[in-house]
């Protein structure tokens, strides 16, 4: 039962070293600033529609 218990708890402090590791572990100084005009404002995002896809020669009539 111990033993099972000691397993757990390793298992545990792995996770939680995962977590940790992850999360706090970046860069010393944050993040990199953007460049200025970098695309970070979505109104300045072009809009592009999906391409349409034509039919098949064999669906084709005529």
């Amino acid at each position: 039962m111990g033993l099972i218990l000691l397993e757990a708890l390793l298992a545990l402090v792995i996770l939680v070293g995962i977590v940790w590791w992850t999360m706090f572990s970046g860069r010393h100084k944050g993040e990199l600033p953007q460049a200025p005009g970098a695309a970070s404002d979505p109104s300045k995002t072009a809009v592009t529609k999906p391409p349409t896809q034509d039919a098949a020669p064999e669906d084709k009539i005529g």
